[in-house]
């Protein structure tokens, strides 16, 4: 059930809902903002390449695990993907809109604003993903 779990936090630490949500669909902002519009695709990208690493090593992980009875429905399960992508956001949030400032969630008027709801929501995922794995302790205990 370790990988399982470790395979749920790396597959979560993908990145994929700032990726698709903020980079892509509402084009918001880029990795690297501060730039030609040339480059903000090719951030962009560099960023996909590595959370596509972390999607393979997450979805590897469990796959190579040879325990008997894997599930993929359990609240542990559910909380290691929670938590890692609240990490992820989480890091991702602190470091690139607050200590580098290479991007803002939503450039322009209430941008602290959109910075820190990014944040909240990302910690609201890691507490989340706490309590599902703690229940998960509590009723196989």
């Amino acid at each position: 059930m370790k990988r399982t779990r470790l395979g749920a936090f790396l597959f979560g630490m993908t990145g994929m809902i700032d990726g698709i949500v903020f980079h892509q669909l509402l084009q918001w902002h880029s990795t690297y903002m501060w730039t030609t519009r040339h480059n903000q695709i090719v951030s962009d990208g560099l960023l996909h390449v590595i959370t596509t690493a972390f999607m393979v090593a997450g979805t590897s992980v469990p796959w190579l695990d040879d325990t008997p009875n894997k599930t993929f429905r359990n609240r542990s399960f559910w909380g290691a993907l929670l938590f890692g992508g609240g990490i992820f956001n989480l890091f991702e949030g602190v470091m690139d809109h607050h200590v580098l400032q290479i991007h803002r969630v939503r450039p322009g008027p209430l941008q602290a604003e959109y910075d820190i709801a990014f944040d909240l929501v990302a910690c609201c995922l890691v507490i989340l993903g706490i309590a599902l794995s703690r229940m998960h302790r509590l009723t196989t205990d």
